[in-house]
């Protein structure tokens, strides 16, 4: 591999087949049903489209055929920025999407009850709940840092695939019942969405620091196999990629818990809205209960016999 640089960042992308051929799928799954939809005259927002294609399946692409991808297996500091793009980043804007509901809502009936079943099923249920997919989230990166999994992900390129699926699935499972604009299992009231996206934050700059300080390296006869004549060393990219799930993990996150704070806000603003309008419906029945309907027939107050 060429020395990292701006020329090999205009150069050194990737246009692997079975990234392709995914990240298309998925895009289609979602940009058909949006054209259905609003071809039978029924709205979709524009917005929600764009989180998904652009926010979503446009990470994916950039982390899978961008020069992250050339580098992910030559640079630990280049494969933890694609690993917080696939596990942070692309499934916030994914579920920031609605697909399940799009998808609810332009299926034929067979398919719609198939995916109401894979969504309700029990395994589906466990997985989102969301101290067990907390725990994927907080536990998978020590898993995968600190035994031999991801050397031999280094080493074999399916291994590596299922790795970056791996990634966005655990992503998916924690993020998607906190954004909870899907019907989804394991969605829970915003404070306790606050409270375990608040939570995650310690857990990847714990990590992070532990990799800055490691005096053991990561995959290090693979690296040092490589035999770089270029910088940085693999002690010192190793202490980059560190930096970098640190800092991006708490970036992500904080980014997150805003968003979540603002969504908390409008729908309590809704809920205010809905409970004026229950008092009022209320006010104006017991207003007929004491006075009764007005009658028709009733001659106006100020009408004089002729």
């Amino acid at each position: 591999m060429p020395p990292i640089g701006l020329g090999a960042l205009l150069s050194e992308w990737r246009l692997e087949l079975v990234p392709m051929l995914v990240l298309a799928t998925i895009v289609l799954a979602y940009a058909l049903p949006v054209r259905a939809l609003r071809r039978r005259g029924d709205a979709w927002s524009r917005w929600r489209s764009a989180a998904f294609l652009f926010g979503g399946c446009g990470s994916i692409g950039l982390a899978l055929l961008s020069p992250l991808a050339a580098y992910d297996t030559t640079l630990l500091s280049v494969h933890m920025v694609q690993h917080m793009v696939l596990t942070m980043l692309a499934p916030v804007f994914l579920a920031l999407g609605a697909p399940v509901t799009l998808w609810l809502r332009t299926l034929p009936s067979q398919p719609r009850r198939w995916l109401l079943a894979l969504v309700h099923s029990t395994p589906a249920r466990v997985l989102s709940f969301t101290p067990v997919a907390f725990a994927f989230f907080v536990v998978s990166p020590w898993a995968l840092y600190f035994s031999g999994w991801y050397e031999a992900t280094l080493q074999s390129a399916v291994l590596h695939e299922l790795t970056h699926a791996h990634f966005v699935l655990v992503g998916s499972l924690f993020f998607w019942p906190l954004v909870g604009l899907d019907p989804v299992p394991g969605r829970v009231p915003y404070g306790f969405r606050l409270l375990a996206t608040f939570a995650s934050l310690p857990f990847h700059a714990f990590l992070g620091i532990t990799i800055m300080a490691s005096t053991t390296l990561i995959a290090g006869d693979y690296y040092l196999a490589l035999d770089r004549d270029w910088p940085p060393s693999v002690a010192a990219d190793q202490e980059l990629a560190g930096a970098v799930l640190w800092a991006s993990g708490d970036l992500v996150g904080l980014l997150f818990f805003g968003v979540l704070f603002v969504q908390w806000a409008r729908s309590s603003q809704r809920e205010a809205v809905r409970e004026d309008r229950r008092l009022d419906r209320l006010d104006r029945l017991e207003r007929l209960d004491q006075h009764g309907p007005p009658s028709s027939g009733a001659a106006h107050p100020d009408a004089r016999p002729r």
